[in-house]
């Protein structure tokens, strides 16, 4: 053996040997060598500083993931994954061997043992596996605008509708109750009510963020809002000791990226904001995979971005790891990247002048190397090799190990249609999360409201009518006399009849009126 593989063999120790339990991802290669030696391991203590997986269309990344994966599972540790194309379910399933997998094995003088993991199948449309679902308010104006794909206008609007709910203790669970809101808030009664305090909301944009709503709807996805709402204690199960991978198959809704990439970043919220500080863990409480996560950052506004940076940067005190898995470092933004600890960059490609330009970026995003020039090495990866450093027990970067991974132990490929329809009609998630809840929320309280607000005007509006009934009885019709002219009447005539009378009698009596001051008359 040369003094440079000495060397090599000898650094690759002295970085990726933790004295804890860690995870083996491979063996170093050096000149075209697989130096079995060399091993290549990530401490479980570091994986809450996060990672990146990153490489070509083609190049593992996958694999990658499921290994990380497998060897979580088996160290106690529940992993939730994206399964974007429904081929991570083989997971469940233990694998064979073949020509290929032997000779890795050989060369990295590890022998394979098949091994099948519990997973626990979930979808967004309910169709795929268990029913993921988040109320509306759990999402935000943030995140809600991002899947809506607003303006910043219009996401002004959906912070003030936020606002008007949370104000009122109005729950808003699902898109009824945002599309009843926004109906009240722009052109019902509390058009005027919100004007002085809220703004107002004109019509053109409360039309513009109704018909997105409407379109997110028609595509069959509006059933991932609502309750009952998924309670992320579920992502922490394990069974016979080994942690649950959870796998939400996007299969079915590839054509809306930005919906269940945003939604997995709300899930991500959410956990942050239940789980309890935790300090520095021997090993994390859960292992979050994103993959393609170039989606989530495409066009994304700053508030957006500076959510997505601000949970990154506080979940791992959590005990919580995220990493994420995308084409090219590039797509993860600087802010974000700074705090990936944990790379393993699988093959580039430099076919265009921005693939040149990204190539240069990622070298200088890795540590510099005694043993590589690592522009080289980036492109000339094959499948199933990367580029990897982590961080070590004390948080330093390792040194640089071009590396051939160890293959995963279960099937890699979707199980049988047949055996998944099995699976998740065994589940007791399944169950669980099958039948939507409609709780009394925005909803109900705005009809109730808008309910008695019409009562109350319908009987002023009777109660006005019957008033104006009865002034219009009162009046006389064209040639009677009014009741007060009839009355007065009715007194002058009785009187005029008295004098009448009193003068007749005096006259057949034969009395004479008497003068008070005598006279003639007085006699």
């Amino acid at each position: 053996m040369s003094d440079k593989k000495a060397l090599f063999i000898e650094k690759i120790k002295a970085s990726y040997a933790p004295s804890g339990a860690s995870i083996y991802l491979g063996a170093g290669i050096l000149d075209g060598e697989v130096l079995a030696e060399a091993e290549v391991n990530l401490p479980l203590r570091m994986m809450n500083r996060h990672g990146l997986i990153a490489g070509a269309t083609g190049t593992g990344k996958t694999r990658t993931l499921q290994l990380l994966a497998e060897q979580l599972s088996d160290a106690g540790v529940p992993v939730f994954m994206l399964d974007v194309k429904g081929d991570l379910s083989g997971l469940y399933q233990a694998g064979t061997s073949n020509p290929k997998i032997e000779e890795r094995a050989q060369q990295l003088n590890k022998a394979f043992t098949p091994s099948g993991f519990p997973i626990e199948l979930y979808s967004l449309s309910g169709k795929l596996g268990a029913q993921m679902r988040a109320t509306v308010s759990e999402f935000g104006p943030v995140l809600l605008s991002k899947i809506l794909e607003l303006n910043e206008t219009q996401t002004g609007v959906l912070s003030v509708i936020f606002k008007y709910a949370d104000d009122n203790k109005m729950p808003v669970v699902d898109l009824n109750d945002l599309k009843k809101l926004l109906g009240y808030l722009a052109e019902g009664p509390g058009a005027t009510e919100i004007k002085s305090s809220y703004g107002s909301i004109s019509t053109a944009t409360s039309s513009t963020i109704l018909r997105k709503i409407v379109a997110i709807e028609q595509q069959g996805l509006g059933g991932m809002f609502g309750e009952t709402s998924y309670d992320i204690e579920d992502l922490f199960s394990r069974v016979d000791g080994k942690g649950v991978i959870s796998l939400l198959n996007i299969s079915d809704v590839q054509n809306q990226p930005v919906l269940y990439s945003t939604f997995l970043l709300s899930l991500l919220a959410e956990i942050y904001q239940a789980m309890p500080e935790a300090g520095d863990l021997d090993k994390p409480k859960l292992v979050f995979f994103f993959d393609e996560a170039h989606l989530l950052f495409n066009d994304a506004p700053k508030a957006f971005l500076d959510q997505v940076n601000t949970i990154i940067r506080l979940i791992r005190s959590k005990g919580i790891g995220v990493f994420f898995c995308t084409q090219s470092p590039m797509d993860v933004p600087e802010s974000v990247l700074a705090q990936l600890g944990n790379r393993v960059q699988h093959a580039l490609r430099a076919f265009t002048p921005n693939d040149v330009d990204a190539l240069k970026k990622t070298v200088n995003t890795y540590p510099k190397s005694d043993f590589y020039e690592i522009d080289k090495v980036l492109t000339s990866l094959g499948t199933g090799q990367a580029l990897i450093t982590v961080l070590n027990e004390k948080g330093i970067p390792t040194e640089v190990a071009a590396t051939m991974l160890t293959p995963p132990r279960a099937v890699m490929g979707p199980m049988a249609a047949i055996d998944c329809e099995k699976l998740m009609q065994a589940s007791p998630l399944f169950t669980k999360y099958q039948q939507s809840v409609d709780p009394i929320s925005a909803f109900e309280m705005l009809t109730d409201r808008i309910n008695l607000k019409l009562a109350e005007e319908n009987e002023a509006k009777a109660t006005a009518e019957e008033q104006k009934r009865q002034e219009e009885a009162s009046k006389p019709k064209p040639g009677e006399k009014s009741i007060v002219e009839q009355v007065m009447g009715a007194t002058i005539t009785r009187q005029i009849g008295k004098e009448i009378v009193r003068g007749l009698f005096g006259m057949l009596t034969g009395k004479k009126p008497r003068s008070r001051s005598g006279g003639i008359f007085g006699l």
